[in-house]
């Protein structure tokens, strides 16, 4: 064997290794036992060896440069570099990498799947063990679940607001109505105590709130069937106003909404009650002056603002206008007269003093100035309404001859005048209201000219603006005519009946 020939099989063996390691090293070989003529120099001799060496190394500088030599020990040994450019070493053992972590992160996101598959099982049985439990409760009436106590309370809450609203308005006794009050309450009680305590007493609940609701409807119905009939049109059989409807808006008044302060209503006259002239009569933007007013045939041109008849005149004072046999009847501007126009001609028929009245804003209505002077009309005729110095401000009223305007009686009350946000007579009754807030008042004081008494009232009054600036009633449809900011309302009125 030619001496470069064990070299040459140890570098094709440090190849090979290289190559299935991927990796570059230096390895050491077992020596192969040279020949007796194989000289230590031939690797630096000229000799025919040379070149055939000079061959092989040719053949391997495709893979790199490379050294060998012997040891003291006659080992062979070479050095081996893989160069990148032949096989990407470095390339393969960052794929290698990447691979192993996409490995990992894909099992990771494997078993949370599992997870969320057994997951969805679990909810799927809850779910259909709740379908078929809702399933039970449809068809079967007795169930004992916290359901079954909301669905109570529920009704037991509904049953409270039935209960409200037939105290506020049963014109009787309620008797009845505070006992069924107090077991509702108790029923309440009942239903709180069972829920944390004891659940199967559902049913036990439920025809106990079963009896009870029979009981209000009853109630509720007996209600209906005691309310009394309204009185013939213009008559006083009756015993006073009991409640009051929800308002009616009619229209806004044809100034529009500025005009905030004014009175509007119906003229009314017992010859022929149901045929009467529709006024309104808004004041100036100053909130006293009275100009202007409008007169309409028919409601229907009132809501259309058609064939309205416009007069002017100089000058009324105050929203405490009203209409009585074709007449106007207002407070003379900065006087203590009354005035009586006459619709037909527009002119002032008469003026006269009323006698010691307060004027020019001195006992006005709360919330509304320069109505010291108040005209009413009821079914006994025409009434006025104010305050003297000698009252203290308490109101006084007093019956007029609509003729000539004389005070025929008067009558002193109890009541501030400024306390109060506007008053109309009922059948010679006086009805005072007061603002419980921005969108209720309520007629809380009555004083009846026919027996001399007076006391408190408690009915609730509601209205679509702050304040309202007057109120008048016409006797023949019993509605109360209320100009609220500008809007013209009408509020239908109920009378209690009198004892047989």
């Amino acid at each position: 064997m030619k001496p470069g020939f064990p070299c040459l099989l140890g570098l094709l063996g440090l190849l090979h290794s290289a190559v299935m390691s991927v990796w570059g090293v230096t390895t050491t070989f077992p020596s192969f036992p040279p020949p007796d003529s194989f000289p230590t120099s031939d690797f630096s001799s000229g000799s025919p060896t040379d070149s055939a060496w000079s061959a092989s190394s040719s053949k391997s500088q495709s893979f790199s440069n490379f050294t060998g030599n012997r040891d003291d020990r006659g080992v062979c040994q070479c050095s081996v570099i893989l160069p990148d450019n032949t096989f990407p070493v470095l390339r393969v053992e960052r794929l290698e990498i990447t691979a192993q972590t996409i490995s990992k992160k894909f099992e990771t996101e494997l078993s949370k799947v599992k997870e969320y598959v057994q997951l969805i099982s679990k909810y799927e049985e809850k779910l259909l063990n709740l379908t078929v439990r809702v399933s039970i409760m449809e068809k079967d009436s007795i169930s004992y679940t916290e359901l079954d106590f909301e669905l109570i309370k529920m009704e037991v809450k509904e049953m409270e607001k039935l209960i409200k609203r037939l105290k506020v308005g049963f014109s009787g006794s309620t008797v009845i109505i505070d006992q069924l009050e107090l077991e509702i309450r108790n029923m309440t009680l009942l239903v709180e105590q069972l829920e944390t305590l004891d659940k199967n007493n559902v049913l036990a609940i439920r025809r106990q709130v079963l009896a009870l609701k029979n009981r209000l409807k009853e109630c509720e119905a007996s209600k209906v069937e005691s309310t009394p009939p309204p009185p013939a049109p213009g008559s006083c059989a009756h015993g006073g106003v009991a409640n009051i409807s929800k308002p009616i808006i009619v229209q806004l008044n044809w100034l529009g909404f500025s005009y905030k302060y004014g009175a509007w209503g119906r003229d009314y006259s017992p010859q022929d009650p149901g045929n009467g002239l529709y006024w309104v009569a808004p004041l100036d933007t100053d909130g006293r002056t009275l100009r202007y007013y409008r007169l309409y045939n028919t409601k229907d041109d009132l809501l259309l603002y058609t064939n309205a008849r416009q007069n002017q005149i100089s000058y009324g004072q105050g929203s405490g206008t009203v209409v009585y046999k074709n007449n106007m009847y207002v407070n003379w501007y900065n006087s203590q007269n009354m005035a009586k126009i006459n619709l037909t001609t527009n002119k002032v028929d008469l003026s006269q003093t009323l006698p010691n009245a307060a004027y020019n804003n001195r006992f006005s209505y709360a919330n509304v100035g320069w109505q010291d002077m108040d005209f009413a009309v009821d079914e006994n005729g025409l009434w006025v309404i104010y305050a003297t110095e000698a009252s203290t401000g308490n109101i006084v009223i007093s019956k007029l001859n609509d003729t000539t305007l004389a005070v025929l009686n008067t009558w002193h009350t109890k009541q501030y005048k400024p306390s109060v946000t506007n008053t109309f007579m009922v059948c010679g009754v006086l009805y005072a209201t007061r603002t419980l807030n921005t969108r209720i008042e309520e007629i809380f004081y009555y004083y009846d000219t026919n027996t001399g008494k007076e006391g408190k009232l408690n009915i609730v009054m509601q209205k679509m603006q702050e304040t309202v600036q007057s109120i008048n009633y016409h006797p023949f449809e019993q509605k109360l005519f209320v100009y609220n900011d500008g809007y013209l309302l009408n509020y239908d009125l109920v009378f209690r009946q009198i004892p047989q």
